[in-house]
C-alpha cells in the first residue's frame, strides 16, 4: 500500500469532496477505520490469496481517500494560515481590544 505522503491518488476525484456532494467516497475517518481493521486483518493471516489481493486492492483504495483527505486539509490550513500572515493595519483594530 502507499505510504503516506508517497503517491498521488489514483482515485481521480478531486481533493476536498465529500458525500455531501454527490461523491461516494467515505468521510477520513470512517477510511481510516476501515483501513486499520484491514490491515489487521492481512496481518493477522490465514486468507486465501485471492482473499488477501482483494483485501490489498480494497486497502490502497483507502489510503488513497486518506490522502485525498489530508491533502485538501493541508490546502485549507495553509489557505487560513496565508490569511492571518497578511500584515494588518493596526489603525483599524478596535483599541480596547485584549490582543
Amino acid at each position: 500500500m502507499a505510504a503516506a505522503g508517497g503517491h498521488a491518488s489514483r482515485s481521480g476525484k478531486s481533493p476536498g469532496r465529500s458525500p455531501a456532494d454527490g461523491s461516494d467516497r467515505p468521510p477520513y475517518e470512517q477510511a481510516r477505520d476501515e483501513l486499520t481493521e484491514l490491515v489487521r486483518r492481512l496481518e493477522a493471516g490465514g486468507l486465501t490469496l485471492e482473499e488477501s489481493l482483494k483485501l490489498w486492492e480494497r486497502g490502497e483504495e483507502l489510503a488513497a481517500i486518506c490522502e485525498e483527505w489530508l491533502e485538501g486539509a493541508r490546502a485549507r490550513l495553509a489557505a487560513a494560515l496565508a490569511s492571518t500572515d497578511k500584515p494588518t493595519d493596526r489603525r483599524s483594530q478596535t483599541p480596547d481590544a485584549p490582543f
